[in-house]
């Protein structure tokens, strides 16, 4: 049976650091086209919102930049602030270019570390939210308290992929809903089993929540996805997998170890 589902912009006023970040998802919900929630919806929201309300946001002036960062900010083109910023918030730096250090932090790898000045006041970044799976967890419970309906929700992040121009969205907090289905023992088209597929679908279901979230002064920090038909459940945490199983990271490590 073909599945139809249907993303709805949750539009709010310019959040601020101590938002009922439920309450204003509640009532975006209720005045826009999404009405009331239903079981099954999926909630996505943009780490920098959820950064906001939970008080991350970091003004720069208040930072005093080490040795190590007014080097990395010299070589990269980078304030040297943000790179103090960048190196704080990084479980390791492995690289990088203009304007960016390419970081290792919670297992995954991303420009730095997450740290950005999208949508936050002037002189200030904000880092990701410390424990987007906490997070998630706490406004779902929220979100079902207040609605009566059994939810999933997501935080989202945009991400730059190897060999491709742009960002698009991944999830970096879930709660409630699988992140990832593994297919493998299904067949493909010419009975052939699967080996190795894994969906993505919390990643998935982020990329086509932020068609309608944008990136620039749309205000809307969040989308309503319906009609997706995942099960819903005590499921929490985005799957990832160690550094060494990583296709990018063991051609970096096969490319540095050839020099």
């Amino acid at each position: 049976m073909t599945r139809s589902f249907c993303v709805h912009a949750l539009k709010t006023r310019t959040l601020v650091t101590g938002d009922d970040l439920v309450e204003v998802l509640v009532q975006s919900a209720r005045e826009g086209t999404a009405g009331d929630f239903q079981d099954g919806d999926v909630v996505v929201i943009a780490e920098t919102a959820l950064a906001t309300v939970e008080g991350a946001v970091i003004a720069l002036d208040s930072v005093e930049p080490s040795p190590l960062a007014i080097e990395l900010g010299a070589r990269h083109a980078l304030d040297p602030r943000v790179a103090q910023i960048v190196l704080d918030e990084s479980d390791r730096v492995v690289g990088g270019i203009d304007g960016f250090l390419l970081c290792i932090k919670n297992g995954t790898l991303l420009p730095n570390a997450g740290v950005d000045a999208s949508n936050a006041p002037p002189g200030h970044v904000t880092p990701l939210p410390r424990d987007p799976d906490r997070s998630a967890r706490l406004i779902r419970t929220g979100l079902e308290t207040r609605t009566g309906a059994r939810l999933g929700v997501l935080i989202a992040d945009s991400r730059t992929h190897a060999m491709r121009l742009g960002s698009s969205g991944v999830a970096i907090g879930c709660a409630g809903i699988p992140s990832v289905i593994d297919e493998r023992g299904r067949t493909d088209l010419y009975g052939r089993v699967l080996q190795v597929t894994k969906r993505a679908v919390a990643d998935s279901i982020v990329s086509a929540a932020e068609l309608v979230m944008g990136e620039a002064d749309e205000a809307v920090p969040a989308a309503l996805v319906r009609g997706i038909g995942l099960p819903v459940g005590d499921w929490i945490g985005v799957e990832g997998i160690a550094a060494e199983e990583c296709l990018f990271m063991g051609a970096m490590r096969a490319a540095r170890d050839e020099e």
